[in-house]
């Protein structure tokens, strides 16, 4: 019974991720995050209880890396994809209008490119999360830490600009936002940073002693006060010093407490 438990969590973490995928497509941000944000809880949870329990599996790996391609595969490119085609037909960036009095056919045309086809491109994070997921299920080196981003970090990262560009809160950054330059290369930088080769610490507890995680625990430290005081926009910065500290802790010679 108990080897259920652990493929039971990881299903979770996929029907949170397809509940996020829908509200994705509605645009509806906030709700796709917290959906989210549900499933890499439970992403986490299944890989803790099934070392707990003793019951790891061949089936439990490939049955994670298929609800993380939902959940941190999918929902992020259909995130982006909404950005991009917001930022496109958006009547307020005037460099990207269609100008009225070009012919029909010119129009129509222009439409379809910066409507649909552009768009598309925010997909190359769903392509190269599931290159990354399939890389890390015949990579036997990332058991004890990660090659390149991964793909919740990277999940967590895009759908933050959702919830920054629909938040009054953040209205001042919308310009830079939902530009469509910054938004192509967002997408091209996080398409690159899953599949890189550096590697940053995971969060697989061995021990729970400070010594051997100080690393885990001041990055969990820093986050959390950085979420209270940054909120949303708290979590660009996170993922930036997860990958600094990472590349820091690899040079000053500390992987042995990855």
């Amino acid at each position: 019974m108990r080897k259920h438990i652990p493929n039971s969590i990881t299903l979770l973490n996929l029907f949170c991720g397809c509940l996020a995928a829908v509200f994705a497509v509605r645009s509806e941000f906030n709700l796709a995050a917290l959906f989210l944000v549900l499933g890499i809880f439970f992403d986490f949870l299944d890989g803790l209880a099934a070392r707990a329990l003793k019951v790891q599996s061949n089936l439990g790996l490939q049955l994670d890396s298929l609800a993380d391609m939902v959940t941190s595969g999918l929902v992020p490119g259909i995130v982006m994809f909404k950005l991009l085609r917001f930022s496109l037909t958006n009547p307020l960036e005037n460099s990207w209008n269609v100008v009225s009095s070009s012919p029909l056919y010119v129009v129509e045309s222009e439409i379809f490119w910066r409507s649909w086809l552009l768009p598309t491109l925010g997909f190359l994070i769903t392509l190269a999360s599931a290159y990354r997921l399939a890389k890390f299920n015949i990579d036997d080196r990332q058991t004890t830490s990660f090659i390149g981003l991964p793909t919740p970090a990277n999940a967590l990262l895009i759908v933050s600009i959702g919830l920054m560009v629909y938040s009054a809160d953040y209205s001042t950054y919308n310009p830079v936002l939902l530009h469509p330059g910054f938004l192509i290369g967002l997408t091209l930088l996080s398409s690159y940073l899953l599949n890189a080769k550096m590697q940053l610490f995971a969060f697989k507890f061995k021990s729970w002693g400070f010594k051997a995680n100080a690393l885990r625990y001041s990055f969990i430290g820093m986050s959390i006060v950085l979420l209270v005081t940054l909120k949303v926009l708290a979590i660009p910065i996170i993922i930036g010093f997860y990958i600094i500290s990472s590349l820091v802790a690899n040079q000053v010679g500390q992987k042995e407490s990855y």
